[in-house]
């Protein structure tokens, strides 16, 4: 009786401490199957996927059609229509996407245009892109308003489906020959009252005298 017990003793401390490997084995293949999960590449559905994507193809609009003449790929990545806020009154404006096109044409007509993106802010569906636009102008009118410029400028676009659907326009034209055309100009229109008025004065004096 006493051996059948040792006996039985025995048999069982091995079959123990094989569950006790099995467990830890399972432990083992879970945390491993955790860690891979980390190191998973990052679903493009995700927001940071997204917002990557949005970048690049803010990227791709400066490149082609302001730093590049490649205005023709204008339809890659602008909507259809979209709605603009630019400095001043034009705010709001629904335009057709060709637009885009059109302005960098104008522009790329009267000089030699590039420029250099500084950096990118995304949240969200939005895009904020800090960039410098340059030019040598070859047009007399952009020569008269003050030669080579280099404008830093701030855009935001809203995205929708891959295209920009609506753009936040900021231009720092106090560093422009378009704020000191501003300025001569109003300058000139004062400078002008000023001249009408004394004249207005000088000929009444005359008038009293005679």
């Amino acid at each position: 009786m006493k051996m059948a017990t040792t006996f039985h003793q025995h048999r069982v401390v091995p079959v123990f401490a094989i569950l006790l490997l099995g467990i830890a084995g399972i432990d083992a293949a879970a945390a491993q199957q955790n860690e891979s999960n980390h190191n998973l590449p990052v679903s493009p559905q995700s927001p940071s996927s997204l917002q990557e994507r949005n970048k690049a193809l803010a990227r791709g609009f400066y490149e082609d059609l302001w730093f590049s003449d490649n205005t023709d790929r204008f339809d890659r990545y602008v909507a259809n229509e979209y709605v603009v806020h630019d400095i001043g009154d034009r705010k709001g404006v629904t335009e057709p996407a060709v637009e885009q096109k059109n302005i960098a044409d104008f522009f790329h007509s009267k000089g030699d245009m590039t420029g250099s993106i500084d950096f990118q802010i995304a949240e969200g569906d939005l895009v904020a892109t800090r960039w410098h636009w340059e030019m040598e102008p070859t047009s007399l009118m952009f020569r008269l308003m003050g030669g080579r410029d280099q404008i830093p400028i701030i855009n935001v676009f809203r995205f929708e489906d891959d295209k920009i659907v609506e753009i936040w326009n900021h231009r720092h034209d106090i560093d422009t020959g378009v704020a000191n055309f501003k300025f001569v100009k109003g300058f000139g229109a004062g400078l002008g009252f000023a001249l009408l008025l004394w004249t207005a004065v000088f000929l009444l004096r005359r008038k009293k005298q005679v």
